[in-house]
């Protein structure tokens, strides 16, 4: 629900300048195909980062699995929009004010979800500092390879 409520606020951004709108306007066939080849798996292999590390280095519980692995999740599919939102840098091209506003808090919902009375109900638990670090370079890293992976994909379609 939370990741569906930033995508609404999508319609706020200015579509001149918004890749989104393009890519949904013109419809490529091969480009359509190209995003859900080269971007879709991304999220497949940072999905199999998290059991590992959850797995691996935290050594999670089944509630504290579940948990990482909603954050992680919710925080990178959530963020992707400020990277896929325009064909250009995401950095130089800003977002409407409603989708900034939304997205992040979203995300900081998202990440204080685990420590309020809900907690229990959606069956999450308190993440440790350390995961804190984790979450950070598996989001930068995500949204830098989508980047990349964006660039080259639009390259070939404003060639």
């Amino acid at each position: 629900m939370l990741h569906l409520f930033s995508k609404f606020c999508y319609t706020f951004t200015h579509k001149s300048v918004t890749f989104f709108w393009k890519f949904l306007s013109h419809f490529d066939e091969n480009l359509h195909r190209d995003f859900m080849i080269f971007i879709g798996p991304i999220s497949s292999i940072y999905d199999f980062l998290t059991f590992f590390i959850m797995l691996g280095v935290f050594n999670a519980s089944e509630v504290l699995f579940h948990t990482g692995w909603f954050v992680e999740s919710l925080a990178t599919q959530t963020l992707v929009l400020f990277v896929i939102r325009t064909a250009g840098n995401p950095l130089r091209s800003r977002p409407s004010r409603p989708l900034t506003i939304t997205t992040l808090l979203i995300v900081l919902v998202g990440i204080l979800l685990p420590f309020t009375p809900l907690a229990g109900y959606l069956g999450f638990t308190p993440l440790p500092g350390l995961y804190f670090l984790f979450l950070e370079a598996m989001t930068v890293t995500y949204l830098l390879l989508v980047e990349v992976v964006k660039r080259r994909l639009m390259r070939r379609l404003l060639a």
